[in-house]
């Protein structure tokens, strides 16, 4: 029988046939009755078709715009939202407040702000600027930076962020995230009072400024808080399993008087705590609110059964969570692949060659995608791809040689093989604490003027080029370098530069210092490999040389292969995953291990990977990690994979005999099944 729906009747009455539109557990959403709401809407479920219907629905029903809050996590889901809502109801919803907790806190501070002295024209910092403040603040503040290891501007900056949008006191931040810096407390907290102070003088908000004055300003000002709850009689909010604590507190009060609070998120997809964002919020919500009621959107419109059925298993070995079952909507396709590696450079050239398999099969570089846990393992993944002539995007980051980071400690190797890269010295130079640019360009002609621009860098005269207090700062640097010219095995500078000078640079200067540690250390791995310097350096260049643009002819067919961080890729899909590094230590991480609480989000880490998937995803476990030594460390599978049952999951076999290293003959790694 044929639906009662014509783009007429819908044009003229106005009218939506939303048990048309939605499926049942979508339609319970939008036409709720009001009051407390929790959906938990699992991955690839249609959330946001049920939240927009939602807002369809309430206009519908005769609430005013401008009474409805929607609150997103970027301005542009936001618009599209409205858009389509304004489709749907044939009105204008502009009034609606739509955006995210910055964008209308900015609008609520430009009305209400003079009630804690924010004048309604204050300017907005970007990142940089508040850097650039906060290292004026340094300046201004006194405390001696002498000590290596006082943050600098991008770490005070993250600690200052955590500060507000976890409402932690300092002690308590620092120890938890910034152990390294618990000594050095007193100067940190005089740089951030100095920092509050400029701010207020010059009416300046930084971005978190603008949430913690929004709270701030309901919570001292009553009167304030009481008009905005009684406004908005509606507030929803999207993707709430990501607020963080000072925005929780900002929703709880905004729902204050209605009580007519939608909020909408999956806790399985709860995986960004380094960010601030705060699990308890979506687990708790029924705790805050007895009377809520609970929906759930378990209908997954991406993923074919087999992998949902992986996925529902897997995440119920969390403890903490609210219980769901995602069901597929589509039919039976592939079990999810197993796939057990010699090591890790097998592993990599398994990814490659099974890609090409694919391209020859019929499939778009588009519809694949590499996720892994940390950045750093994608370093063979990308140099295997680049010698294949594969082209791949970094989703949300760079190449890993790259970083910033990477190019610091490359450039320490770049100047043992050739003292003339002029580049190289001033980016050392400048990393020495008191010299700038003008100090590191005087010091680089004063050394590229000698006959042996090397030796040059050892004298007397060298150093005295630089001001007192810079000069043993340079001095050390100075022997650091001599020391590191000695050594041939590029492996063995990187571990020294890291011992000797890097790691405290890093920990001061670089907010994620643990992770690009990772990085470093698994950059001498992989040096390891090598017997010269030179060699080295030339691969990294050449891992450089290729680029979508270069082996793709033509905008049309600018097509790439995803590899990104799992958190880059949350709420995006792709055809076909590839899930490197599925052992124990890697993926869960060791330092989550030993946590209960931080193996969880793990493990929610590992839910999203898998339901990006649509057709087949493959787990892909090097059985071995070849140390610095060349030795082999046998490595467990992961839990994530352990614990699941047998029949969940195919093991994809590879042929035996497969050479270990980087180089030398190309083996067929394609399982028989796929030749």
């Amino acid at each position: 029988m044929a639906r009662k729906f014509t783009l007429q009747s819908r044009t003229a009455a106005g009218d939506i046939d939303f048990s048309a539109d939605l499926n049942s557990e979508q339609l319970a959403v939008a036409t709720a009755p009001g009051g407390p709401m929790l959906v938990v809407a699992g991955a690839g479920s249609g959330k946001t078709r049920a939240l927009t219907y939602r807002l369809a629905w309430l206009v519908h029903h005769g609430v005013e715009p401008g009474r409805i809050m929607l609150v997103t996590f970027t301005n542009r889901a936001a618009r599209e939202m409205l858009c389509r809502v304004e489709t749907l109801v044939k009105q204008k919803t502009r009034e609606i407040w739509g955006g995210t907790f910055h964008h209308i806190a900015n609008r609520i501070l430009r009305t209400h702000g003079m009630l804690l002295g924010i004048s309604s024209d204050f300017t907005i910092l970007d990142r940089e600027d508040a850097r650039d403040l906060l290292a004026a603040c340094v300046d201004e503040s006194g405390v001696d930076t002498k000590q290596r290891r006082f943050p600098q501007k991008s770490v005070l900056a993250a600690i200052s962020s955590f500060l507000q949008n976890t409402l932690e006191p300092l002690d308590a931040v620092l120890s938890k995230r910034y152990p390294m810096f618990v000594q050095e407390i007193d100067g940190v907290e005089k740089v951030l009072v100095l920092y509050t102070e400029k701010k207020r003088e010059r009416q300046l908000l930084d971005f978190d400024d603008l949430l913690s004055a929004w709270l701030r300003l309901m919570a001292e000002h009553p009167d304030v808080r009481d008009k905005l709850a009684s406004q908005f009689q509606h507030v929803l909010v999207d993707e709430y399993q990501d607020t963080n604590k000072i925005q929780g507190a900002i929703v709880d009060l905004l729902a204050s008087r209605h009580r007519n609070l939608t909020v909408v998120g999956d806790d399985s997809q709860s995986i960004y705590s380094f960010r601030g964002a705060d699990f308890e919020n979506i687990i708790t919500f029924r705790e805050r609110y007895p009377d809520t009621r609970e929906y759930k959107l378990e209908t997954n419109y991406r993923s074919v059964p087999e992998i949902l059925k992986l996925a529902n298993v897997s995440i119920t070995h969390n403890v903490r969570r609210l219980p769901k079952n995602l069901q597929a909507s589509r039919s039976s396709g592939l079990k999810p692949a197993i796939v057990p590696c010699q090591d890790h450079y097998v592993q990599s050239r398994f990814i490659a060659e099974y890609v090409l398999h694919l391209l020859d099969e019929g499939r778009n570089l588009g519809d694949i995608a590499v996720l892994y846990r940390s950045h750093w393992h994608s370093l063979e993944i990308q140099l295997e791809f680049q010698r294949r002539n594969i082209p791949f995007h970094i989703r949300g980051g760079l190449r890993f040689f790259e970083q910033a980071h990477m190019k610091d400690i490359l450039c320490y190797l770049r100047i043992m093989q050739n003292p003339t890269d002029e580049l190289a010295w001033l980016r050392l130079l400048k990393m020495l604490p008191r010299v700038g640019s003008a100090l590191s360009r005087r010091v680089w002609r004063h050394i590229s003027d000698s006959a042996d621009p090397m030796k040059e860098v050892f004298t007397v005269e060298t150093a005295s080029l630089l001001p007192t207090s810079a000069r043993p700062f340079y001095e050390e640097f100075a022997g650091l370098i001599k020391e590191a010219r000695e050594i041939d095995s590029p492996a063995e500078v990187i571990d020294l530069v890291l011992k000797r000078s890097y790691d405290d640079y890093l920990v001061s200067h670089y907010d994620g210092a643990s992770l690009r540690r990772e990085d470093i250390k698994a950059l001498a791995n992989f040096a390891s490999q090598y017997q010269n310097v030179e060699a080295f350096l030339a691969d990294v260049a050449l891992a450089g040389e290729f680029s979508g643009e270069n082996v793709v002819s033509g905008p049309e067919e600018q097509e790439f292969v995803i590899l990104s961080t799992i958190h880059q890729a949350k709420g995006l899909e792709w055809p076909i995953v590839f899930i490197p590094w599925m052992a124990d230590g890697r993926f869960p991480s060791d330092m989550a291990m030993n946590r209960q609480e931080e193996l969880e989000e793990e493990r929610r880490v590992f839910h999203v990977a898998v339901t990006r998937a649509r057709d087949e995803l493959y787990l892909i476990v090097p059985e071995v990690y070849r140390n610095r030594g060349g030795n082999l460390i046998m490595m467990k599978p992961s839990r994530f994979l352990t614990e699941l049952t047998g029949e969940l999951t195919e093991r994809l076999e590879l042929e035996e005999g497969l050479p270990h290293l980087i180089g030398g003959a190309e083996p067929n790694l394609l399982p028989p099944a796929a030749q």
